[in-house]
């Protein structure tokens, strides 16, 4: 028997109809099905194409060892993720060595922030991999809030809010749209940053675009405190009057 092919299948933003015809064929005939998840949770891109998954199918969580906020140092992070990943990658290997397909499920697009790139990073060289595109978030979020994000030749800032204060003030400086990502925490840093740079009547705030719970808010009467990680701020490019 020979070797199991990789497959990074971007199952879209959370809305189950969100989910490409070609990646729901290579979901349903795939043996195995790798997913992300926090511990003793499911994981959003389980959820959402559960419903198309059959009996016979192996189901493979990859659970992470830290999810929301970061413990204090001593804590090594960075080393605990690589550690995680490294481990992950040998848990799929094994099934693509044994010759079972599996398709690794990715919210969004798997090459958009997606965890599965630290999967291809590690196997790509070693097995056959094929990556299926999602809709990602950015988009998502625009067609929720129904907005344009770009005009004409605009250009497009994607950033993630996890970036220090002072490198969010200067990316964003003179920007003409820009999608700001992975707020939780730290979503009061860049309110703050968009209020001090004039964009805060520009920015729009959804949560939870297309999923369960999704909720749209203007960004002053937002509470910091219930922003969770999937959630973002847009800032839409200035209406061209064509």
């Amino acid at each position: 028997m020979g070797q199991g092919r990789l497959f990074g299948l971007g199952v879209g933003p959370g809305d189950p109809e969100l989910i490409t015809l070609k990646a729901l064929r290579h979901l349903s005939t795939a043996p195995v099905v790798a997913y992300y998840a926090g511990k003793d949770k499911r994981g959003n891109a389980l959820t959402s194409v559960e419903s198309h998954l059959r009996p016979h199918q192996i189901r493979l969580p990859l659970i992470y060892p830290v999810t929301g906020k970061r413990p204090p140092p001593p804590f090594d992070y960075e080393t605990t993720m690589r550690a995680f990943y490294d481990d992950a990658a040998e848990q799929v290997a094994a099934h693509l060595t044994a010759g079972r397909d599996v398709a690794t499920l990715c919210e969004g697009d798997p090459f958009f922030y997606g965890s599965f790139m630290y999967l291809h990073d590690r196997l790509a060289d070693r097995f056959e991999t094929r990556v299926i595109p999602g809709v990602c978030s950015v988009v998502a979020s625009a067609s929720v809030l129904r907005t344009p994000l770009v005009y004409r030749d605009q250009s497009l800032l994607v950033l993630a809010g996890t970036l220090p204060e002072a490198d969010l003030t200067r990316l964003l400086a003179g920007v003409e749209a820009a999608a700001i990502m992975k707020l939780g925490s730290n979503f009061e840093k860049v309110r703050r940053v968009l209020g001090r740079l004039g964009l805060a009547s520009r920015a729009l705030y959804v949560e939870r675009a297309t999923m369960a719970g999704e909720r749209i808010r203007p960004l002053a009467e937002t509470d910091p405190k219930t922003v969770p990680y999937f959630s973002m701020v847009l800032i839409p490019g200035e209406r061209w009057q064509g």
